[in-house]
């Protein structure tokens, strides 16, 4: 194993800073929270490292579209409003949500997001929040997923990792 020196210069944040981002669709799912039982969809976008010059490349902003607490059906409009800014055509038919959902796969969105305070119940944090959705201004995607010609996300094949993956 290689030794490395500490430079200051090559680190990378965990966190996304407020701003304007090219993503891709890379797995969208439904899902429940444990303690509150709340429905919601959930879509992993990831910042796409093929635009030059962006910030936080392979770094992953997650939209959530919550169900109505009254009728226990997600909103449609939300849903509709996706697909048009992905560039899903108009009159698409989905059978299911796993028809949507792959109809959404890998589809670049241009996001903008900001890192918003909460405070609930006593408890409080931060989540970096999709405030605005619109078509991607770079269609033609030549992200490069790490390790995976697909980012790996959407099978549960295990992930195989050597000595010669790792920095140190």
């Amino acid at each position: 194993m290689a030794g490395f020196d500490m430079d200051y210069s090559q680190a990378t944040g965990f966190s996304v800073e407020d701003g304007t981002y090219e993503v891709l669709i890379n797995k969208s799912k439904q899902d429940v929270f444990k303690n509150s039982g709340n429905d919601y969809l959930v879509f992993d976008l990831v910042i796409r490292n093929d635009i030059p010059n962006q910030k936080s490349k392979n770094m992953h902003i997650f939209y959530r579209i919550f169900a109505s607490k009254e009728t226990g059906k997600f909103p449609k409009g939300m849903l509709l409003e996706v697909g048009k800014e992905a560039g899903i055509p108009n009159n698409v038919h989905f059978n299911d949500l796993d028809d949507y959902f792959n109809h959404l796969y890998h589809k670049p969105l241009l996001v903008t997001v900001k890192n918003e305070k909460w405070e609930s119940n006593g408890k409080s944090g931060e989540n970096l929040k999709v405030k605005n959705m619109r078509p991607s201004k770079f269609p033609n995607v030549q992200h490069v997923f790490k390790n995976s010609n697909d980012g790996g996300l959407n099978n549960n094949d295990a992930i195989d990792i050597t000595d010669d993956d790792l920095p140190f």
